[in-house]
C-alpha cells in the first residue's frame, strides 16, 4: 500500500487542477446535459474531468485501482471487496451547481485504506480554491495564489452560538427539524445552504460548526472532503449509529451522517 508517510499531497493537487481546467473549458460555453438511469445530471464536464484523473492516476500509481462515480459498472462488488486500498473518485461533485454556474461544484480524490478516507483533495475550480490533507498530517487550505492556510479545529466561542450548514439543492425535512432543535439551545443559530463537498470542507476550516446530512449520498460525493475533515480533526460520523462512516461497501450509498 501507498505509505502515507512518504504521500506527496501536491502530487494530487495538481491532478485534481488539471481536471478542474477541463470542466472549466465546459464550463465557459454551452452545456449540454444528459441525464443518467437515476435521473442524475451528467455533462461534457463530468467526463473530460473523469478522463483527465483516470489518466494520471494509472500514470503515476497504476498499482492502485480506481473507482470513480462514471466507472462504477466496471467495478462491481465482486471484483472490489478484496481491494485494501483504491482511488475514489468525484469527478464533478455538484453536477447541479455547474448547471447553475453558481460556482459551487468541486472535484474530489481521495485514497482509501482499509475502507477508511486516508487522504484527499477538493478542488473547486471557479473559485480556484483547494482543500487537502493526509490523516495524521494535518489539512489546508489554498486560495488563488495565496499561501497555504492550515486547518485546526478550535473550539466553538461560545456555547449560544451555532453555524448549520446545509445542501443547496436537496432540501430536507428532517434538517429543517434538526435545526428547529438547535435553535432551542442556542441563542444564535446560522443556517448556510451550500452546494457539493464544500459543506464537509467549511466545518474543517471551522466557518461552519456542524453539517447534518439526512438524505442520500454516495461514498464518492463525501470521501475526499472526509479525508480533509479527519486530517483537520474533525469527524464524519453515522448519525444513526456514531460510527465514522467506512467506504466500499456493497451498496456504495452512504447512511444519514453529521459533521462536526
Amino acid at each position: 500500500m501507498i505509505s502515507l508517510s512518504e504521500f506527496d499531497i501536491l502530487r494530487l493537487l495538481t491532478i485534481a487542477r488539471e481536471a478542474g481546467a477541463a470542466i472549466m473549458s465546459v464550463y465557459e460555453g454551452d452545456v449540454a446535459v444528459e441525464y443518467k438511469e437515476d435521473s442524475s445530471p451528467l455533462t461534457l464536464a463530468d467526463l473530460r474531468s473523469h478522463q483527465v484523473i483516470l489518466e494520471r492516476l494509472e500514470r503515476w500509481y497504476p498499482e492502485v485501482p480506481i473507482l470513480s462515480e462514471e466507472t462504477t459498472e466496471q467495478a462491481g462488488y465482486s471484483v472490489r471487496k478484496d481491494w485494501p486500498e483504491f482511488w475514489l473518485v468525484d469527478p464533478l461533485d455538484g453536477t447541479k451547481e455547474f448547471i447553475k454556474r453558481n460556482g459551487q461544484f468541486t472535484v474530489n480524490i481521495a485514497l482509501i485504506q482499509e475502507s477508511r478516507p486516508v487522504a484527499g483533495v477538493v478542488y473547486a475550480p471557479a473559485r480556484d480554491e483547494a482543500y487537502y490533507g493526509v490523516v495524521g498530517q494535518g489539512a489546508l487550505k489554498v486560495s488563488r495564489d495565496q499561501p497555504p492556510e492550515s486547518l485546526v479545529r478550535r473550539q466553538r466561542p461560545g456555547s449560544d452560538q451555532l453555524v448549520v450548514v446545509a445542501s443547496l439543492s436537496h432540501h430536507s425535512p428532517e434538517v429543517d427539524a434538526f435545526v428547529a432543535e438547535q435553535r432551542r439551545k442556542y441563542k444564535s443559530v446560522e443556517l448556510l445552504n451550500i452546494g457539493s463537498s464544500l459543506k464537509i470542507c467549511m466545518v474543517a476550516e471551522n466557518s461552519a460548526d456542524v453539517y447534518p446530512r439526512f438524505g442520500p449520498t454516495m461514498e464518492w460525493d463525501t470521501a475526499a472532503a472526509h479525508a480533509v475533515a479527519a486530517a483537520a480533526g474533525r469527524r464524519v460520523r453515522n448519525y444513526r449509529t456514531g460510527a465514522e462512516l467506512s467506504y466500499n461497501k456493497e451498496n456504495l450509498l452512504n447512511d444519514w451522517f453529521i459533521v462536526e
